[in-house]
């Protein structure tokens, strides 16, 4: 049995999706479908069950020898949320809970860690997983604390006794845009929301910059096309005998600027783009470079090639966004 927590969302939708295309079949969704078009992600999917988070526990203890491996993707990942008590419930207490459930039943855990653990990107983007280097990121909200909390609590475990699961990998996702975002209202990428502008006749609109080393819209982040990301988690599974914390995103960082054009590209439009200040409530803690240092993944042995961001871009617009069925 396969277990994907938040399987309906986003990561999660891409990931079933993935195990199905490889012939599996028993999978069990964890996720809160609520109102709305959630389900839709999982519309096309044969499932073995589909169980609410809080239910979980109860599922696990019932099932002690029948999971392979859970993909933990389900969390509460708006960089937004102020709820402080709900971000650790959801996103530490019950990613801890999993960890000591799988090392206890000798099932396999691979689970969504986070870019925002690097905060300001000072301390560089590099995947290090030793208590010094941890100690040294520092997360500018909550969730990304959450996640850095988690990691940080995982590494205690492995020095002080080495309790783990038959195999565990931590993914610190960077900007993973493609479809089954949908439902993420205000939070689904650049790509989707400026589609949705640009399909309405609006013009495309993308924050100045407030930072003398960056032009209007030069502002850089590593883009990842969510395929990419669904064939490292595949590969991971694939592969039992690596364990470690990645970074999953392609290794070359772009401009908003650049994504821009790749939407205009893919749409036949001719480039439109206002230019607008950055909201002053984020400017002061607004990043102007990420970039995933993904030699450790590498080193590991993978070795697929990145999607490059136009490629991406026009496979999701021209594939997904633009057709009567968005949905994979």
């Amino acid at each position: 049995m396969l277990i994907v927590t938040g399987g309906a969302g986003f990561i999660g939708s891409n990931i079933v999706a993935a195990l199905q295309d490889r012939g599996k079949t028993d999978i069990v969704i964890v996720d809160r479908l609520r109102d709305g078009i959630k389900w839709r992600n999982i519309a096309k999917r044969e499932l073995r069950d589909i169980i609410h988070p809080d239910e979980l526990p109860a599922f696990l203890e019932a099932h002690p020898n029948d999971v392979d491996a859970i993909f933990h993707m389900g969390a509460i990942s708006a960089t937004t949320e102020r709820d402080a008590d709900k971000i650790v419930a959801n996103n530490f207490k019950l990613t801890t809970f999993l960890w000591e459930w799988c090392s206890r039943h000798s099932a396999r855990l691979i689970y969504a860690s986070s870019a925002a653990t690097y905060g300001d990107g000072k301390q560089g983007f590099t995947d290090l997983f030793e208590q010094d280097e941890l100690a040294k990121l520092q997360p500018l909200n909550a969730y990304g604390w959450s996640k850095h909390a988690t990691d940080r609590r995982f590494r205690r475990i492995l020095d002080q006794n080495g309790f783990r699961p038959k195999q565990w990998a931590g993914l610190k996702f960077f900007n993973v845009y493609g479809p089954n975002e949908y439902h993420k209202g205000g939070m689904r990428s650049v790509v989707s929301q400026m589609y949705d502008k640009l399909s309405a006749g609006e013009q495309a609109t993308l924050f100045k910059s407030h930072h003398p080393d960056y032009e209007d819209g030069g502002q850089l982040r590593d883009f990842v096309w969510v395929g990419d990301v669904v064939n490292i988690i595949m590969w991971l599974y694939e592969h039992p005998e690596v364990s470690d914390l990645f970074n999953v995103g392609t290794g070359k960082a772009r401009s908003f600027k650049d994504l821009a054009l790749a939407v205009f590209a893919a749409m036949g439009k001719e480039p439109d783009i206002k230019f607008v200040p950055t909201p002053e409530a984020i400017r002061d803690k607004y990043q102007y470079f990420t970039e995933a240092d993904m030699s450790k993944l590498r080193a590991s042995g993978y070795d697929a090639p990145m999607t490059p961001l136009e490629d991406g871009v026009r496979q999701y617009v021209q594939d997904f966004l633009a057709t009567d069925d968005p949905f994979r």
